[in-house]
């Protein structure tokens, strides 16, 4: 029997989790092509690619608006450091790629942050960073979200809603608009 003390440590696997979504996924299936819920390994030295075409594309988007290879994803060491990192580059001469607020143009590419939305014509995704130790390989696990991500995440409530509950037609039309009061104060 192995103690603690002499249990030898596993080393962690980087893992880059991708939600995707697109409004037409059920009806075109656009993803028929992806992996979802199972962990796949990469070695360190390959590109991801994801596109239309499986011969140049792990990562395959079944739809013809998407490019042959539409972007790609390298991992790297960074200089004089034992951090891990991946960049992102737009492989698409047609459509540009956002990554947040970041617009990629044809061969433009830059890290890719821990956590961000990629965005490409319809397609949302949603990519996270597990940091691990492993040199040689990473992992990707790919899941699709059933609402789109920026809704999810991070667009606001277009309707705000007042602290009294009471919205502005609630008040009768005199040609004024409503005043302040204060809380002591009754109508």
């Amino acid at each position: 029997m192995t103690t603690f003390g002499e249990a030898e440590t596993e080393e962690t696997v980087t893992c880059l989790h991708l939600t995707f979504y697109h409004p037409y996924q059920d009806n075109k299936m656009v993803f028929r092509g992806l992996n979802f819920q199972q962990r796949e390994q990469v070695r360190a030295d390959e590109v991801a690619r994801f596109g239309r075409d499986s011969s140049a594309c792990h990562y395959k988007l079944m739809d013809t608006r998407v490019s042959r290879v539409q972007f790609s994803l390298q991992f790297y060491r960074k200089l004089n450091s034992s951090e891990v990192s991946f960049e992102i580059k737009n492989m698409s001469k047609k459509t540009k790629l956002m990554v947040d607020q970041t617009e990629l143009g044809y061969l433009n590419k830059v890290d890719l942050p821990w956590k961000c939305i990629i965005c490409f014509g319809d397609y949302q995704i949603l990519a996270e960073v597990q940091e691990g130790e492993s040199m040689d390989y990473f992992e990707t696990h790919l899941h699709l979200a059933e609402v789109p991500i920026l809704q999810e995440r991070y667009l606001p409530s277009l309707q705000p809603v007042p602290e009294n509950c009471l919205s502005s037609s609630s008040f009768p039309s005199q040609g004024k608009s409503p005043t302040e009061m204060d809380e002591n104060e009754s109508w």
